[in-house]
């Protein structure tokens, strides 16, 4: 997994940010700490939650491991599920530094998405 993270993050040098998606709600908190050691250690520039397609998306307790295993340097991004203001809120105080979610504009009136994604 490292060597395929380096690669891309190779590639990418100078041209683009890099991040490394980890579908957490499918993984446990021991997958989750050795994903994010790995993508630190192969250079990406962000963790993140979750594409948004899957069986969940971005946990205040799932921000805040990631942010504590990749430490205050790396970008850790939240997406999936973020529908209000209120989970925002939570998302950048356990450690989010990006917040990525299709009911942006809803979240910054203060209201409530129904969108799934």
């Amino acid at each position: 997994m490292k060597k395929d993270i380096e690669a891309v993050v190779n590639a990418a040098k100078g041209k683009a940010l890099t991040k490394v998606i980890l579908e957490t709600c499918l993984l446990t908190d021991e997958e989750k700490v050795i994903a994010c050691k790995l993508s630190k250690e192969a250079g990406a520039d962000y963790v993140k939650t979750s594409t948004g397609f899957s069986t969940g998306g971005a946990t205040y307790e799932d921000i805040k491991l990631m942010r504590e295993t990749v430490g205050p340097d790396m970008g850790v991004k939240a997406s999936g599920g973020v529908r209000t203001y209120e989970d925002t809120v939570k998302l950048i105080e356990a450690g989010a530094s990006r917040i990525g979610a299709s009911a942006s504009v809803a979240i910054c009136q203060g209201l409530k998405s129904d969108s799934d994604y």
